[in-house]
């Protein structure tokens, strides 16, 4: 039986002692705005608009959406950010964020990006960890078709080679400087070629620590039996798995696609699938802790309670070095600084890059909060409920 300890997630003054008020105040008219119905669908389609034809915007998203979701233009930049969540003993994950560079310069730059993230995540310890998009280095074109199996042209095996070099490069480089690489999760129908990429590069460097890890979306009916069957590959072969546990991120994308193309989804047919399957994979991940290193990236109280009650029940510390908590800065605080004063390993996505060039990325955040179930709501009732609790202390 999983004994969960008492966490009180509702506990503002944990939450927010990291922010004055002014800035619980800029928070709390940000989410206001992220709720209100004129920023729906039209609302965020006319922002990336907007930007992308160079109408004067960019001051107001860099005053707002850019300021609470994002670190800074570059990994300089974002140090301040890195320091003041440190001084709470939360840590920081450099996420380089710039999408849609979808030709041979445009990996090139992003490559030379990436190995320069990963140094400088080994040069400081406040950044644990790096990550990447495979997308970032290879185009979904040349990705698709190694999904499926598909002969490849001559000019194709070249660009797969350059694709296999720098994925290789990157994890290498992570290796060397001693900085596990988390590769993330993207489309289904690419996501073969990125799987079978990432365990080969985890059987090679994860030797004896993980300095590799794949993204499990378990949202995705067949993620619960990948994670069993890497776990098991990993056993039977001498290495060791690494796993970020996330729910997914391309829900209605996914469907639209196998809808317009005639096939079975490939997610969950309810949200309480998706929530069986995460706490399924916590509970695997958990029970292989020897074998393994488990980052349980949710914004879900109940999954982050779960993990945190499992640990209670064995011989580990909560500061166990395989396991940490993840979630995005600016998003779900309550979760991440109660965990960090509790002794849990707590580590922030902190994206940078250019306001137009993360501009996607900002949209898909205030997509996720204003959603049916998104974050806006909660986040606006705690941040009230310390600017009440604040002001009654002043008086």
């Amino acid at each position: 039986m999983v004994v969960v300890p008492e966490i009180d997630f509702n506990n503002t003054s944990e939450a927010f002692k990291h922010k004055s008020t002014a800035e619980l105040k800029e928070a709390a008219f940000m989410f206001e705005m992220l709720n209100h119905p004129i920023l729906g669908k039209p609302g965020k389609s006319l922002l990336k608009f907007a930007v992308n034809v160079g109408l004067p915007v960019k001051p107001v998203i860099k005053a707002t959406l850019y300021k609470h979701f994002v670190g800074g233009e570059t990994l300089e930049d974002c140090l301040p950010t890195v320091a003041k969540l440190e001084r709470s003993n939360v840590k920081s994950i450099l996420d380089y964020s710039e999408e849609g560079l979808q030709n041979e310069a445009g990996f090139e730059k992003a490559f030379q990006e990436l190995l320069r993230n990963i140094k400088f995540s080994g040069e400081h310890d406040a950044i644990p960890f790096s990550v990447f998009k495979t997308t970032a280095i290879a185009s979904e074109h040349i990705l698709e078709k190694v999904s499926l199996g598909e002969t490849l042209t001559s000019a194709e095996e070249e660009e797969w080679k350059k694709v296999y070099y720098r994925f290789d490069k990157l994890c290498n480089t992570a290796f060397f400087s001693k900085v596990p690489l988390m590769v993330d999760a993207e489309d289904s129908w690419i996501q073969k070629a990125i799987d079978d990429l990432t365990l080969e590069m985890m059987e090679k460097y994860n030797k004896d620590k993980v300095y590799v890890l794949n993204t499990y979306q378990l949202y995705k009916k067949d993620s619960l039996n990948y994670l069993r069957e890497n776990l098991q590959y990993a056993q039977e072969n001498g290495f060791k798995i690494g796993a970020k546990l996330v729910r997914g991120a391309y829900m209605e994308k996914e469907r639209r696609r196998a809808n317009e193309k005639g096939y079975a989804s490939p997610i969950q047919d309810t949200k309480e699938d998706t929530d069986r399957d995460y706490n399924e994979a916590v509970k695997l991940c958990m029970a292989n802790l020897d074998k393994m290193m488990v980052i349980v990236a949710t914004h879900n109280e109940e999954s982050s309670k779960l993990a945190a009650g499992l640990i209670q029940n064995t011989v580990y510390r909560n500061d166990h070095p395989t396991l940490w908590f993840s979630q995005l800065l600016g998003m779900c605080d309550h979760i991440s600084f109660t965990l960090s004063a509790q002794g849990y390993n707590v580590v922030k996505y902190v994206p940078y890059g250019p306001v137009k060039a993360v501009t996607p990325y900002l949209i898909r955040r205030a997509e996720e909060n204003s959603s049916m179930e998104g974050q806006a709501k909660k986040e606006i009732s705690l941040i009230k409920t310390e600017l009440a609790e604040r002001r009654r202390r002043r008086k």
